[in-house]
Parts: structure tokens; sequence; C-alpha cells
């Protein structure tokens, strides 16, 4: 029991654990978007893109957030330009604004004279050192995106399988990805500076992803993907904690990790109910 509960009365690991929570909690809700839109792309796209903005404001010595924020909007921005303008389609946009602001972040970060420690801070967060402030600051996040979620939830879903039939309704299917390119973009921002901007993307698809494996109605994939991130962020917590590993990556591994087990079981499962329902039928014959 102890091995469960030691690492807890720490005060750092418990305001890690709470930013875990509350980051999981905005990316389990957003994600099941990303998922069920395919937008996964534009999900690691964004979670790289915001490099820059990151890098920029602390050469300035301004909250990262705002710089993320505002690198994200820019990307955004500059992948519905490329789109709109030109024939290329939006995976091609988002492909050159993923390497283009990645580079530019890199370059950025170097000329400052601590290169790696800032860079490593960056792509992989820093969950042990999350303050009151980054608590408060994600626990708004979280409530904009259930907020958002809860206000646009007929337009979101309509969108994610048919946008013809979403513009036949009247539901206005380019705000509603608007929409969902802010929520995406509240998600990246808000999350990196507990699990980093590189690994952001895992805790965004992994536990939506594993949802969609095990429920069919959207609040429920939403519901168990929160329930599975919250439960591998404390696991992968306790794990970093005994095993001296980065608790960011470990985090988004078991996440991962756990996507494949499930995916494992389900088959598996899949595959003995067609083996009962063909004896049943062998046998009826």
């Amino acid at each position: 029991m102890d091995w469960l509960t030691e690492p807890f009365s720490f005060e750092f690991m418990q305001r890690a654990l709470a930013a875990g929570v509350l980051a999981v909690l905005t990316t389990s809700v957003v994600g099941t978007w990303v998922v069920l839109r395919g937008l996964a792309f534009m999900g690691d796209a964004l979670a790289h893109g915001v490099l820059p903005g990151i890098a920029v404001a602390i050469l300035l010595d301004i909250h990262p957030m705002i710089g993320a924020a505002v690198a994200a909007v820019v990307m955004v921005g500059a992948i519905s330009l490329v789109h709109r303008t030109t024939r290329l389609s939006e995976d091609t946009a988002i492909g050159l604004l993923f390497v283009g602001m990645l580079a530019l972040g890199v370059i950025i970060i170097s000329r400052s004279g601590s290169f790696a420690v800032d860079l490593v801070a960056i792509l992989f967060g820093d969950v042990l050192g999350t303050s009151t402030g980054d608590l408060m600051v994600q626990g708004v996040a979280a409530g904009l995106a259930l907020v958002g979620v809860a206000l646009f939830y007929r337009p979101l879903l309509v969108l994610c399988f048919n946008e013809q039939k979403a513009a036949t309704l009247g539901l206005r299917p380019r705000l509603a990805h608007l929409v969902m390119m802010g929520l995406i973009t509240l998600a990246v921002v808000s999350s990196f500076q507990a699990v980093g901007a590189l690994l952001v993307f895992g805790l965004l698809i992994a536990p939506p992803a594993t949802a969609v494996l095990l429920a069919r109605r959207v609040p429920t994939v939403m519901v168990v993907a929160a329930a599975l991130g919250i439960g591998e962020v404390a696991a992968g917590l306790l794990l970093s904690y005994h095993l001296d590993t980065a608790a960011g990556a470990t985090m988004s591994a078991l996440a991962v990790a756990v996507f494949f087990v499930v995916l494992a079981l389900t088959r598996g499962v899949a595959r003995l109910e067609r083996r009962a329902q063909s004896a049943a039928g062998d046998s009826l014959g």
C-alpha cells in the first residue's frame, strides 16, 4: 500500500496529479471529436506547431501559454489560407506548417543560452514543476472545453459523420469546424505544461481512441476516455516516481500501451463470439 500512497504524500506530486487530471479532462473531451472527425494529423501538427510561440514567450519572459496560443492561432489561420487559396489539400497545408513551425521553434530556442534545457522542458513538459497558477489556468481551460462541447454538441456531432447533412440542416459546418479547431487549440495550449508539446498528442488521441473501442455513444466515449486518462495519469506518475523516468513521457506511453492492450482484448473477444456463433449455427444445421 505504501507503494501506492507514498508518492502522493508530497505536495509536488499532488499538484502533478491535479495537473494531469485537468489535462485529461480537456484532452479527452476534445480528443473524442479529433478521433471521430479524423483530425489526428491536425492535432499532432498543432502540438508541434506551438513550439515557436513558446520559444518566443520564454525569450521575452512572458507566460509560455500566451505564446503557444498565438502560435496555434497563426498556424490554424495559415493552414486555412493555404488550403483555400491553392489547389493543395488540407493535409498538405498541415504538413507544410507542421515542419515549418517546428523548425522555426527549434531555431528560436537555439538562439537562447540554455538550448538543451529549454527544448527538453518544452517538448516533454515539467508536470512535477506545476504551480498553483498553472492549475488555475488548466481548470479554466477544462471548463471552457466542457462548455464549448455542450453548446456546440449537435453541430459537432453531425459534422463528424456527414458534413453535407450538417449544411442541409442549417448547422453551419464551417462554424462548427472553426469551433473544433478552437477546442483542439485550447486542449493543446492548456495541456503542454503538464506533458509537453510533443507528448500532449498522446493524451489527446490515446484515451479517446481506446474509449471508441469500448463505447458507441459519443457522451459515453468522452466519459470512458476521461476515466481511462485519469487512471493512466495516476499510474504513469506512480511508475515515473518508482522507476525514476520522465513523468510526462511515462503517462503518454502508458496511454498508448493501454490502447493496444484493449485493442487486442476486444479483437480476441470478437473472435471468440464469431466462433461461438458459427458453432451455434452448425449445431442448428
